[in-house]
């Protein structure tokens, strides 16, 4: 792993797999890190996989916000500029997806393949945001760490494998208070609703029938308007690439495999 300096602030990254392969970015969703794509390593064996924490997130920089999406897209942009890597395919999980959304539209050059994954095109309310961020502000993470589990996995789920949650209930509980309010802040005004048709890169849409965040119905609004969208739903709730990984990685080399990427 690797700290690279754009504009004068740090982004934390992982660039593994085979080498000369096709790049697949992985952005993570809010309250996590670069870690939480551990059950798609496995990928590495037909992709070049880069992984990145998102600013305010794990060991990137987490300057005094509000951050914006355009922002946190043009991060992403800075990052292949600087690892000099012309094109690659997408996969983003909730906030990550809106950042796939984003991308789409205003880069469409840079991504032969976007997957978007529990998410989108308008992530809750402004005023839920709002709140929260100022929640995190007052009191820190722990109000929103006690409620986690719930919202990201499916209760059989997180009895069963309580080992592999855990870890990431502890790192939310432990994550920059600023960081995360600046992207709920991010979260509060994106709304891609009015522009996600513009999207051409080959898109697909994997939902959690059982989200309770970013429901099936916000992937029926995607999918009926992003042009030729494919869409896969998984057995899990908001985390599917952790909860479902087999699947989720099965949808990936599917959809990304599908067609050459370039790097």
């Amino acid at each position: 792993m690797s700290i690279i300096r754009i504009d004068q602030e740090d982004i934390h990254y992982s660039l593994s797999g085979k080498p000369g392969a096709p790049v697949l970015v992985l952005s993570n969703s809010l309250g996590t890190s670069l870690d939480m794509w551990s059950p798609q390593e496995a990928l590495g064996e037909r992709f070049r996989l880069l992984r990145y924490d998102t600013r305010g997130h794990g060991r990137s920089a987490k300057p005094r916000g509000p951050y914006s999406l355009a922002q946190l897209g043009t991060d992403v942009l800075n990052l292949l500029d600087r690892l000099d890597i012309r094109q690659a395919a997408f996969c983003g999980i909730s906030m990550g997806g809106l950042i796939g959304q984003w991308l789409g539209i205003h880069a469409p050059e840079r991504f032969t393949h976007l997957a978007l994954a529990n998410t989108a095109a308008r992530i809750g309310t402004e005023q839920a945001w709002l709140d929260r961020a100022a929640t995190v502000r007052a009191q820190g993470m722990r109000p929103v760490a006690e409620g986690a589990a719930s919202r990201w996995f499916t209760p059989d789920y997180a009895q069963a494998h309580a080992d592999a949650v855990a870890p990431l209930l502890q790192a939310l509980g432990a994550a920059d208070p600023e960081g995360y309010a600046s992207c709920c802040e991010a979260l509060a005004h994106a709304d891609l609703r009015d522009h996600i048709q513009h999207i051409k890169a080959p898109t697909l849409i994997i939902a959690g029938s059982r989200d309770p965040v970013t429901t099936t119905a916000d992937a029926d609004f995607m999918a009926g308007r992003i042009p030729g969208a494919r869409r896969v739903d998984l057995t899990a709730s908001h985390l599917s690439n952790i909860e479902a990984a087999a699947a989720f990685n099965d949808a990936l080399l599917s959809f990304v495999g599908s067609e050459p990427a370039a790097g």
